[in-house]
């Protein structure tokens, strides 16, 4: 069930309706556990299986971890996890590189891999098993300890809003919340339906009208010209935006109906003024896990200079290894790190030359960064997007002007270029419209009359029915 479909939309109205009958804490945690076990066994139910097993284990992990917080404990646990999450993730990458690599040695015709390795990869895999990761690790580092029944456990992984693609969120910030669920209230609906409304408005009206036009342009590399290059990836650096912000805001908007407040996961990266700023604002609950526990863990900026960029270098590469299962993802987070590194030079180049934060030079520099943060970023999406490498040479040529354009070449209509240009506009006009409704709140609109409300209601559905694009699955279901 996606979000935006109108199948999830009765389930939900169901699990709200019967959650709103439940008298006490316990009953509506029981209730909440039971929708995102529906929730999950939607898609497919054979991996309940897989997600239960995980669940007893690190569960036993935690609960010996809070007992005595052995180190050999949580290295076992670390382990397996990851065992797992890459024999499900990465078995196909692997043999296929070994595959490759012995073709190569022997100088022989590729071999196929096998079709077998070509399975479903489980749904929100890579999502519950860094929470569940985290969660063993604070316990062991003594941040978090704080003893749950198994049922609050699973409850805390397979929260249903979260549990899919994030956000990744601690033990601390949401098992508080789930041993107090209180009540509905319609403060709560208000406010939540409002977060869910405006994550629905970019999934279906851009990131789903985007989709097509991203695959039609990437399908054919070869095909495309300077301009279109850069028009494909614009387009898909809008498309996954508003695909995985909007399935952020809508997870945010479907817990706080609840009661429950989840993590932000954006926060506009695109207008990030250096790739330090990006990080902080893309997939944050992400880029907070690999901080806190791989760089820091590695040292972090508090060794020599060298190791510092060798443990930035370290965390983007397992980072873009986290996002896809293909040496593609990984040059993506590779790129990503260089630009870390850069930048860190920059800063100690201003240093030498000691032009001060906030000087005039500072803030021209600061000016030119965010469009060259944002051209960058456009850039590297293309290793994320493309499906083999030969495919990224091409269009990332392309936009350099170092490569050729085939014949004949593609082209796509007006209204398709009007659609990426309403999206990029949007992504810069997002801020203001945002701080706006957080400085009137939403009080001020239910002063309206109810029968303006409901012409702006019934604009709002018909936007999404008529202008909506084809309803696809959210781009980081794949991650």
């Amino acid at each position: 069930m996606i979000f935006s479909s109108s199948t999830f939309i009765v389930f939900f109205i169901a699990l709200l309706a019967i959650y709103a009958g439940c008298r006490n804490h316990t009953q509506r945690a029981a209730v909440l556990l039971a929708g995102s076990i529906i929730f999950y066994a939607s898609w497919r139910p054979a991996y309940l299986i897989l997600l239960f097993s995980s669940l007893i284990f690190n569960y036993l992990v935690y609960k010996s971890l809070l007992k005595k917080p052995l180190k050999w404990v949580l290295i076992s646990g670390i382990v397996i996890d990851l065992v797992v999450l890459a024999g499900f993730k990465y078995l196909a990458l692997m043999i296929e590189t070994g595959l490759w690599l012995l073709s190569w040695v022997e100088q022989s015709q590729s071999i196929s891999a096998p079709d077998w390795i070509d399975w479903a990869l489980p749904l929100g895999i890579s999502f519950f098993t860094f929470q569940m990761l985290s969660a063993l690790i604070d316990t062991y580092r003594g941040e978090w300890q704080y003893s749950i029944t198994f049922s609050k456990w699973c409850l805390y992984v397979s929260f249903f809003p979260q549990l899919i693609a994030g956000p990744i969120v601690r033990a601390h910030e949401l098992i508080v919340q789930l041993n107090d669920l209180k009540p509905i209230k319609m403060d709560h609906i208000k406010v939540g339906a409002a977060i869910f409304v405006g994550g629905l408005i970019k999934k279906v009206l851009f990131a789903d009208n985007l989709g097509p036009i991203v695959d039609n342009l990437y399908a054919r590399p070869e095909q495309l010209s300077l301009t279109l290059a850069w028009i494909a990836s614009i387009a898909f650096a809008m498309q996954i935006y508003f695909d995985f912000s909007g399935y952020s805001e809508m997870a945010l908007g479907l817990a706080r109906i609840f009661g429950i407040v989840l993590p932000r996961n954006f926060c506009y990266p695109y207008i990030s003024r250096n790739f330090t700023e990006f990080w902080r604002r893309w997939h944050i609950t992400l880029s907070q896990w690999l901080r806190d526990y791989l760089y820091i863990a590695m040292g972090g900026n508090q060794r020599s200079t060298y190791r510092n960029y060798q443990n930035l270098m370290i965390t983007m590469l397992l980072g873009g290894l986290w996002h896809g299962a293909g040496w593609t993802f990984v040059f993506w987070g590779f790129l990503h790190g260089s630009y870390l590194i850069f930048y860190r030079w920059l800063r100690i180049a201003f240093d030498v030359l000691r032009i001060e934060q906030g000087s005039v030079v500072d803030r021209i520099l600061s000016w030119v960064g965010l469009p060259t943060t944002f051209i960058l970023t456009c850039f590297t999406w293309v290793f994320f997007r493309a499906i083999m490498f030969p495919d990224a040479w091409q269009i990332s040529g392309l936009m350099l002007g170092i490569v050729e354009s085939g014949s004949p070449l593609v082209d796509i209509r007006l209204y398709e270029k009007l659609i990426v240009l309403a999206a990029f506009c949007l992504v810069f006009v997002e801020p203001f419209v945002v701080s706006f409704f957080n400085r009137r709140g939403l009080d001020w609109w239910w002063e309206f009359p109810f029968v303006l409300r409901g012409a702006v209601y019934t604009t709002l559905t018909l936007l999404i029915l008529v202008l909506g694009g084809p309803t696809q699955k959210f781009v980081y279901f794949d991650f």
